[in-house]
């Protein structure tokens, strides 16, 4: 599974074989290994990946196991993969069965008086359904207020967002590239 999110990430950041291998000062051919689960990185390979690829160390790290036949097609809310924290008041976890898509599908929970404050910017297009709750999404110099049903698109955009409300709010994310 690590191998498999290790190759979705390199390829979704257009980083070569070569050029991973560089920015880890490991060998071309043990992160091809990697790659295809021959070798297991350490826990210094995945701090290393993590700052690489700018994702939360905890994304390597979740629970995979379930029957033979749901692996790779059905996740368990129990055996969803938390991402992290990213940012302040932001809790997510990844829906999809793994990385290796041409997107990915997180769960998000905004909590209550929480907010992104400085504006962020990716190469990525992103449609986000609220579940329910009240979020403020700020899409370059727009503020728009999403309730429960809404959704909105951001499209490599700034964008910023706050839960100044008493509930916290559920949303549905596709991100196109896989960005975790």
């Amino acid at each position: 599974m690590i191998g498999r999110d290790i190759r979705a990430l390199r390829a979704a950041r257009n980083l070569t074989l070569k050029e991973l291998a560089q920015a880890t000062g490991r060998s071309l051919g043990w992160i091809s290994q990697a790659e295809r689960g021959l070798s297991q990185p350490s826990m210094k390979d995945l701090r290393a990946l993590a700052r690489i690829f700018d994702v939360p160390l905890s994304m390597f790290f979740g629970s995979t196991d379930g029957p033979e036949e749901e692996r790779g097609r059905v996740v368990r809310a129990s055996a969803r993969r938390e991402i992290g924290e990213r940012d302040e008041g932001l809790i997510e976890a990844l829906v999809s069965p793994d990385l290796t898509d041409e997107f990915e599908v997180i769960h998000s929970t905004f909590l209550p008086g929480s907010a992104l404050d400085a504006p962020k910017q990716r190469a990525t297009t992103e449609v986000a359904y609220l579940v329910s709750g009240r979020l403020d999404v700020f899409i370059g110099d727009q503020r728009f207020i999403i309730e429960a049903g809404d959704s909105f698109r951001i499209k490599g955009s700034e964008y910023r967002w706050a839960n100044p409300y008493r509930d916290p709010a559920y949303a549905i994310w596709v991100i196109s590239p896989p960005v975790y």
